[in-house]
């Protein structure tokens, strides 16, 4: 039957409490008991090789003090049910197939290169900010770009340029009010000396000004001009000429 804690059964081996082994243990299989895990311990590290058929070592996988190490080809990491493919890593790339990947840090995900995905969105109740503190932000795609904001603002705020180009198609602005804060006003001169009104202080009995003609200057420029009986609009605006 055996000798101690160790027992012959039919179907191997059984060992009861802790076992020591001093020299090398060649086993098919280990299992621990129906109501017990199965522990390896050691007193520097656990390291778990495996080999092929000429004895050449193929994939390690060590637990240390300090770190989880696994050396092999192709590491994985599948689902309990289903056997989904959670995490995979090799030479070439890394693969995340979780529904849903989670950065919990406060500083966020850091890419050193591009990132490649379909949809980017964030968390409910949450606003989603793409920022480039010191470079410059791209976003490409071969068939287009979409940016929704199903129940809120768009919102681009950037220091100094804000292009927005078109090079084969057209640039559509489709509102119920398009608003154009902040355009400058300028002055508009005729032939007539009627420009001398508009440079000296308008009388209390002159009505007020509410109504512009929006302007573009031959460099693209915008700028409001006192609507009157025809186009007040002109190139030798002081506006265009100073911009």
């Amino acid at each position: 039957d055996g000798m101690g804690n160790l027992r012959v059964t039919k179907k191997g081996i059984r060992l009861e409490g802790i076992s020591e082994f001093l020299l090398p243990l060649y086993v098919k299989e280990i299992h621990s008991r129906k109501d017990s895990p199965l522990v390896l311990q050691s007193d520097r590290n656990v390291t778990v090789n495996a080999r092929n058929h000429m004895g050449q070592l193929t994939g390690q996988l060590t637990v240390g003090a300090d770190a989880v190490e696994a050396q092999c080809k192709r590491f994985e990491v599948r689902a309990s049910e289903g056997g989904k493919v959670l995490f995979s890593a090799d030479e070439d790339e890394i693969v995340i197939g979780a529904d849903r990947l989670k950065v919990t840090g406060t500083e966020g995900a850091v890419f050193g290169h591009s990132v490649e995905t379909p949809h980017i969105r964030a968390e409910p109740s949450q606003d989603l900010k793409l920022e480039s503190p010191t470079r410059s932000l791209v976003m490409e795609a071969p068939r287009g770009v979409q940016v929704n904001a199903a129940a809120g603002d768009l919102k681009a705020t950037c220091r100094k340029e804000l292009h927005l180009q078109s090079t084969e198609g057209e640039i559509f602005l489709n509102a119920d009010t398009i608003r154009l804060g902040n355009l400058p006003v300028g002055s508009f001169s005729s032939s007539s000396s009627s420009s001398s009104s508009s440079s000296s202080s308008p009388s209390s009995s002159a009505p007020r000004q509410t109504i512009y003609e929006l302007c573009v200057c031959p460099n693209g420029k915008l700028y409001l001009s006192p609507a009157g009986a025809g186009s007040t609009c002109q190139s030798s605006s002081n506006i265009c000429l100073w911009s």
